[in-house]
């Protein structure tokens, strides 16, 4: 079984990248960010998980942390019907911050589940009901960016997201945009107005303004 693998890049797609070692050429998936992160004709060192389908044989999914395999495998073995696709869409999204994902999880915050990390409000209880006990015990390295009660009602960031809503940006881009401007992740909060000032600033070049 393959775990690992060493080479160069030689290919990729919208999906997956062909990374080439001792002459073999292994097509392997990935979610979207880490997909982002391999660059064409460079060398890259993967973790790699294994899935087999009734129909269509085995297919490799690569991670670019040990930490990234680990949850990939928990969401696809612990979560009911989640196969591996599903298991690679839900690690996209956690991999906006690992750390704060694992906090939400374990404290059964639903609201920064869907706010910040993007589940619907059925895939966010789902998710929190089956790996609450589970992901404790998996190590995740990282600071956590989100202090506690960041999204919660009423708060500035939610203020913001809201706003940004109303104003028509859909809510990834909303997301992106308060990331960009520093939501969470310093020690002052700073007002709603002026963090909404910066959110629209990282926006005005798609908006047009």
């Amino acid at each position: 079984m393959l775990a690992y693998l060493k080479g160069r890049v030689i290919l990729k797609n919208a999906q997956s990248a062909v990374i080439e070692t001792g002459g073999v050429g292994y097509e392997v998936f990935f979610c979207a960010v880490s997909l982002e992160a391999l660059e064409q004709a460079a060398q890259a060192e993967v973790f790699v998980a294994e899935s087999i389908s009734m129909y269509g044989g085995t297919a490799l999914y690569g991670f670019l942390s040990a930490e990234e395999k680990a949850l990939f495998e928990l969401f696809r073995d612990a979560i009911p019907a989640t196969g591996a696709k599903k298991a690679l869409e839900y690690l996209n999204k956690a991999l906006r911050s690992l750390p704060d994902f694992k906090k939400a999880v374990v404290k059964n915050d639903l609201k920064l589940l869907t706010v910040i990390f993007g589940f619907t409000a059925k895939t966010a209880e789902k998710i929190s009901a089956a790996l609450k006990d589970k992901i404790q015990e998996l190590s995740i390295s990282g600071k956590e960016k989100i202090r506690d009660g960041a999204y919660s009602s009423g708060g500035p960031c939610t203020q913001v997201l809201n706003a940004l809503s109303a104003l028509g940006f859909k809510p990834g881009e909303a997301r992106d945009a308060l990331e960009a401007a520093g939501d969470c992740a310093g020690d002052e909060p700073g007002s709603t107005e002026a963090l909404l000032k910066r959110a629209l600033k990282v926006l005005s070049p798609k908006s047009g303004n």
